[in-house]
C-alpha cells in the first residue's frame, strides 16, 4: 500500500520545494523503494504553457507532451524516473474538470462547493495511480497561509483523517533568517508558518529549515517545542553551492531516516545505504568542487534577467561538463544587444548556443551570434527557435536570401520556417490551425527521428533511430525550400520516421562542430547520465581556449 510524502513550504516562495522533493525521492529510491512524483500548483492557469517565462521560468515538457511546472524537471533529473501528465495538476485543471462535471449532471443537481467538491477532485488526482508504487512525493505549490493553498491543504487535512498517519508525512520546508546585527537564527517566521498549517488541522512531522548557517542544537530545540516536531525531525537545509550537492546533506542529515522511521519501516543496513548514497552522490562532489579545467560557453537569450527559464538548459549544460570533468561558465548574452555588442562578447567564448524561443524579439542578436559561429568555427549547439534561425541565417548570408525569415516573424518573404497544419504522431494525424486557441496546440512531447548514417548528429547519439521531447508551433519548409536550404550549405542530418518533418541540421564539411536540433534534448539530461548532445557539445567547446 503506498505510503504519501507530503511537501509544504512556508515563510516566503522560492526556498526550494521542488529541489527538498526531489531530493526526498533520489534518497527513497536509494532505499530501494519505487516513487512516484506529484505537483499540486495553485494558479488557475490549465498549465504554465501560456506564461511568461519572465514571471514564471520555463516551462518542462514530459514524453506525454504534458506541459508543467520547472519542478518536474527536478524530479525526473533526480529521481530518473519519467513523470506524465497524471503528475501534474493545477486548481484551473481542478475547476475545469469539476466545472464539466456539473455540466454533464454527474453531481445531480447538488450545489458545487469547493468542500467536497473541488477537495475530492484534489484527493483523486493524489490517489490516481499511487497502488503502483512505494511512496508518492507531493508537493503542495505556493507558500502556506495564501488563499490559493486552501483546497490543497484542505485535502490534505481529510487525507490524514481517511488514510491515517502511518501512511501519510508531511514535511514543511521554513525558512529561518539570520539577523547579522543580532548575530542569531530568528524562529518566529517558521512558528507562524507552521501555526499557519495547524490552524487547517494539519500538524508538519519533520521541518525542513533552509538557513545560510548551521543550526545550533538550541534553536532546533525551540523549533520542537513551538512547532510539535520531535527535536530529530528539525532538519538543517543548509544552503548549497550546487543543488547536486543537496541529496548528501539531506542524508547526513537524518532525513530519509526520519521518513521511514515515520512509517516504522524495518532497519536496514545503514552502511550500505550510506555507500550506495555517497557513490552516486558524492561523485559529483569531486567533479563540481575540482573539475580538471574551465571553459566558457555563451548562451545568447531573450529571458537572460530570469535565469530559471532556462534551467534545464543551464543543467544540461553542467551535466555536459560533469561528462569531460570541467567546470563550464556560462555567459549570460541578452539578443536584444546590438549585434555589435553581442560579437564583442563573443569573442572570448568558446561555445555558442542559441536556445528556444518565442515571437520576433532578439531574433537579429540570435541570428549575429548564430553567423559569428559559423564563420568564426566556434561549436554551435542550436536548440528549437536556435536551429530555426541557423537555418535562417545560412539562407540569408550564405545562399544570398536576405529575405528569408519565419511565418512566427513575417507574413512576407521567403517563409523557410513555416506553420504545420498537420503531422503524424501516434499512428494519427494532430491537426492544427493558426487562428485556434495558444494554450496546448504546438508540437508537444516525445517524437522519433531517423538520424542520417556517419553525420555528426549520428556520431554523437551512436544510434540511427532516437526520440527526443518538442515544443513549438513552426517547421522548417524544407519540401519547398529544399533546394536553397542545400545552397547554404545546410545538411539535413534527422528526420521524423514519415520523412516530413526536419529534426536536426548540421553544416556541410569545413566547421569543427555544428548541430541544431528541433527538439529540446535539455529536458532529457541527468547529473549521472548527461545527454550526449551536451556532452560533446561541451567535450569540442574544451579544445578551444576559453
Amino acid at each position: 500500500m503506498s505510503r504519501f510524502v507530503f511537501v509544504t513550504g512556508g515563510v516566503m516562495s522560492s526556498l526550494g520545494k521542488g529541489i527538498a522533493a526531489s531530493c526526498i525521492g533520489a534518497l527513497l529510491k536509494a532505499r530501494n523503494f519505487t516513487i512516484k512524483m506529484k505537483k499540486l500548483d495553485p494558479y488557475i492557469n490549465v498549465d504554465p504553457g501560456t506564461m511568461s517565462p519572465h514571471k514564471h521560468g520555463e516551462v518542462f515538457v514530459m514524453e506525454d507532451g504534458c506541459e508543467a511546472d520547472l519542478d518536474f524537471g527536478h524530479y525526473e533529473r533526480f529521481t530518473d524516473i519519467t513523470c506524465s501528465a497524471s503528475d501534474s495538476i493545477t486548481t484551473g485543471k481542478i475547476y475545469e474538470k469539476v466545472i464539466c462535471k456539473e455540466r454533464q449532471g454527474d453531481y445531480l443537481g447538488s450545489d458545487i462547493q469547493v468542500i467536497p467538491h473541488i477537495t475530492n477532485e484534489i484527493k483523486d488526482f493524489i490517489s490516481f495511480g499511487c497502488t503502483e508504487v512505494d511512496f508518492t512525493i507531493c508537493e503542495i505549490g505556493g507558500t502556506v497561509g495564501d488563499i490559493e493553498s486552501f483546497p490543497y491543504t484542505e485535502a490534505l487535512r481529510q487525507l490524514i483523517l481517511e488514510f491515517g498517519k502511518e501512511r501519510i508525512i508531511c514535511v514543511h520546508l521554513s525558512y529561518l533568517p539570520f539577523v547579522k546585527t543580532a548575530g542569531e537564527l530568528k524562529t518566529k517566521p517558521t512558528q507562524h508558518s507552521v501555526k499557519q498549517l495547524q490552524s487547517v488541522g494539519v500538524q508538519p512531522d519533520i521541518l525542513l529549515c533552509r538557513s545560510e548557517i548551521e543550526i545550533p542544537d538550541d534553536i532546533k530545540e525551540k523549533l520542537a517545542m513551538f512547532c510539535n516536531v520531535k527535536k530529530a525531525n528539525v532538519v538543517t537545509a543548509l544552503d548549497a553551492e550546487n543543488i547536486y550537492l543537496i541529496p548528501n546533506q539531506y542524508h547526513e542529515e537524518g532525513l530519509d531516516k526520519s521518513i521511514y522511521e515515520h512509517f516504522k519501516i524495518p532497519a536496514e543496513d545503514e552502511q550500505k545505504i550510506n555507500e550506495k548514497i555517497k557513490n552516486k552522490w558524492e561523485s559529483l562532489v569531486r567533479l563540481i568542487r575540482h573539475p580538471d579545467k574551465t571553459v566558457k560557453v555563451a548562451v545568447i537569450g531573450k529571458y537572460t534577467k530570469l535565469q530559471d527559464a532556462y534551467i534545464s538548459l543551464t543543467q544540461a549544460i553542467m551535466h555536459g561538463g560533469f561528462a569531460n570533468e570541467v567546470k563550464v561558465d556560462i555567459d549570460w548574452i541578452n539578443a536584444e544587444d546590438e549585434a555589435e555588442d553581442i560579437e564583442r562578447q563573443l569573442r572570448n567564448t568558446s561555445g555558442i548556443i542559441v536556445p528556444g524561443g518565442f515571437s520576433s524579439r532578439g531574433i537579429e542578436g540570435k541570428i549575429a551570434a548564430i553567423k559569428f559561429a559559423r564563420e568564426n568555427s566556434i561549436p554551435f549547439l542550436g536548440i528549437c527557435l536556435g536551429m530555426q534561425l541557423a537555418i535562417i541565417e545560412s539562407c540569408r548570408n550564405v545562399a544570398g536570401i536576405t529575405n528569408a525569415t519565419s511565418r512566427e516573424f513575417s507574413d512576407e518573404g521567403e517563409l523557410v520556417i513555416d506553420f504545420m497544419e498537420s503531422w503524424a504522431q501516434g499512428g494519427g494525424i494532430q491537426s492544427r490551425n493558426p487562428s485556434e486557441k495558444k494554450g496546448g496546440t504546438m508540437r508537444l512531447g516525445r517524437f522519433e527521428c531517423e538520424l542520417v548514417p556517419d553525420s555528426l548528429a549520428h556520431k554523437v547519439y551512436g544510434e540511427y533511430i532516437i526520440s527526443e521531447r518538442h515544443r513549438h508551433r513552426y517547421e522548417v519548409a524544407y519540401h519547398k525550400y529544399r533546394e536553397l536550404i542545400e545552397r547554404a550549405g545546410i545538411i539535413v542530418s534527422g528526420r521524423s520516421l514519415d520523412g516530413q518533418l526536419v529534426e536536426m541540421i548540421e553544416r556541410a564539411g569545413g566547421h569543427p562542430w555544428f548541430l541544431a536540433t528541433q527538439a529540446h534534448p535539455e529536458f532529457k539530461s541527468r547529473p549521472c547520465s548527461p545527454h550526449p548532445v551536451f556532452s560533446e557539445f561541451v567535450k569540442c567547446s574544451c579544445r578551444l581556449p576559453g
